[in-house]
């Protein structure tokens, strides 16, 4: 049995799946609470958990450049208020480093894996043939690559300049798509995918995220057939298959 939390700017997610990815528990929400040093953000996954049935080992997906369960960087978790608020030096202090693999196992008392939010999330739909992108449209964008379905080293393609001195996480994130309602913004979209197509060349492009179900079916259908929507309940599906990834990423708990 896998715990499974998706850990978003605005939003906790949390359910329990079976080997087969089968939900055991219906999928529980908190909202993502503010500011949130470390031990705050462990209570917060500690009472999801306590919520839910027991779990054997957990796969938490968190937003930002993740190495081995380390957080190198996260954009949102250092913030006064939450996404596009003030950063705040001691919570960047504290997160910048931070083993969130081994205090999660510790603290939950069970083997744990920490990956990139997005990569969860490609895990729970790629299917192992060829080099497969999946894009996440949530509060900004999530990126993870896969090739024969062995997951490449994370690329923090959200904080790469796009154009009028927007990243790629604000040009198409959340606040731009409220901004410039769905037309627009899946416009934006559009240029995103056609700008990064000659960079991956990829077999199959997977978008996901809680924005993907709003691009458009006209922009979606110029795309192509290598373009797909994935739902965004794929964050919580992978976590059952990113044990299967390959990588020596988990670890036991202390003691």
């Amino acid at each position: 049995m896998t715990l499974a939390v998706d850990c978003g700017g605005t939003g906790l997610k949390a359910s329990v799946l079976d080997e087969a990815g089968t939900l055991h528990a219906k999928p529980i929400r908190l909202p993502t609470p503010y500011p949130l040093p470390t031990e705050r953000f462990l209570d917060a996954v500690a009472g999801l958990a306590a919520e839910l049935p027991r779990a054997d080992r957990a796969t938490v997906g968190l937003p930002g450049m993740i190495r081995h369960g380390v957080v190198i960087v996260t954009p949102h978790y250092v913030t006064e208020s939450g996404p596009r608020s003030r950063p705040v030096p001691a919570l960047v202090e504290q997160w910048t480093g931070y083993d969130a693999r081994a205090a999660i196992a510790a603290r939950l008392g069970i083997p744990t894996i920490v990956l990139n939010d997005a990569e969860v999330h490609g895990a729970g739909v790629v299917t192992g043939a060829g080099l497969e992108l999946v894009l996440t449209l949530g509060t900004g964008l999530g990126c993870a690559l896969f090739d024969g379905g062995v997951l490449a080293p994370h690329l923090e393609l959200s904080q790469a300049p796009v154009r009028w001195g927007l990243s790629y996480d604000t040009y198409i994130g959340d606040r731009e798509r409220r901004r410039l309602g769905p037309s627009f913004w899946s416009r934006r979209v559009r240029r995103v995918v056609e700008a990064l197509r000659p960079v991956f060349v990829w077999d199959r492009l997977y978008l996901g995220g809680g924005n993907a179900r709003v691009v458009t079916p006209e922009v979606l259908a110029a795309l192509g057939d290598d373009v797909v929507i994935v739902p965004n309940t794929a964050g919580i599906v992978g976590g059952v298959r990113a044990w299967e990834l390959g990588h020596p990423r988990w670890t036991e708990p202390e003691g």
